[in-house]
């Protein structure tokens, strides 16, 4: 396999195993993961928050069980942010996409082997296209694993923030009518769904990127001055991990654009 990506501010995140559990409820805000109990899968966590995504994979699925989703988490941010070639973008949502369907059938409780299985086909489906991949009934999954997660982990702010994109995306590219009918997507529901996600992780900078995404989708260049002033936030959000440092930065480059 190819040489990953590495993240570009290596050690400006140092996290070993004791820092990662005295920072747990900050750092899982947004995906609501129970801090392991096993060494080795808090082990593999440290890695993922220093930035080291490709270690913290092979060590989360070195570690099995609940390492599944350190790998996950690890592979998904880094095919999202930092990998350059989009086939290799879309095999790394395709891995993840499976591995996460394979945890979710073996631990149907688990939230975020249901997260994680909507995220990575949610980027997948970007990527080949959103209408291609309704056609190819994507949309369906994603929405049902995301609505699953929920069940389970009720204070999941990142699936909502996931489900309202879906809602906004699905508008965006069939309209309301057909997407209400054919997928169930609600331009209401997508923005309450937001709304949710900022009062549980009140300082998630990619919640506030995506509802200011979902804004203009949804109502166009009316709510472009809303948009910018939830990218202005977003950009001047504080970074408590090489993830968040990601997202951060993505606003900074909406801004920038």
């Amino acid at each position: 396999m190819a040489k990953w990506t590495p993240f570009p501010h290596a050690g400006d995140y140092s996290f070993d195993a004791t820092s990662v559990k005295k920072h747990w409820a900050r750092l899982h805000s947004g995906d609501a993961e129970p801090c392991p109990k096993d060494a080795a899968v808090l082990q593999a966590w440290a890695l993922f928050h220093s930035g080291d995504f490709e270690k913290a994979t092979a060590a989360g699925l070195a570690a099995g069980g609940p390492g599944i989703t350190v790998a996950n988490k690890a592979t998904a941010i880094y095919a999202n942010y930092l990998e350059k070639k989009e086939k290799t973008r879309l095999d790394l949502f395709t891995q993840v996409a499976e591995r996460a369907e394979a945890q979710a059938s073996e631990d149907p409780n688990n939230a975020n082997a249901w997260y994680w299985h909507a995220y990575a086909l949610g980027r997948y489906s970007q990527g080949i296209s959103v209408a291609k991949a309704l056609a190819q009934g994507l949309g369906g999954k994603v929405k049902e694993s995301l609505e699953k997660s929920i069940a389970l982990a009720p204070k999941h702010a990142d699936a909502r923030i996931a489900l309202g994109a879906f809602h906004a995306e699905v508008i965006d590219k069939v309209g309301s009518l057909i997407g209400g009918m054919t997928y169930g997507a609600k331009k209401d529901t997508g923005l309450k769904l937001f709304q949710e996600a900022l009062k549980l992780n009140p300082g998630s900078a990619i919640a506030m990127v995506e509802y200011a995404n979902a804004l203009v989708m949804l109502e166009g260049d009316k709510k472009m001055k809303e948009a910018t002033q939830l990218y202005e936030k977003a950009a001047a959000c504080e970074s408590a991990d090489a993830m968040e440092r990601l997202d951060v930065e993505m606003a900074r480059a909406e801004l920038e654009d």
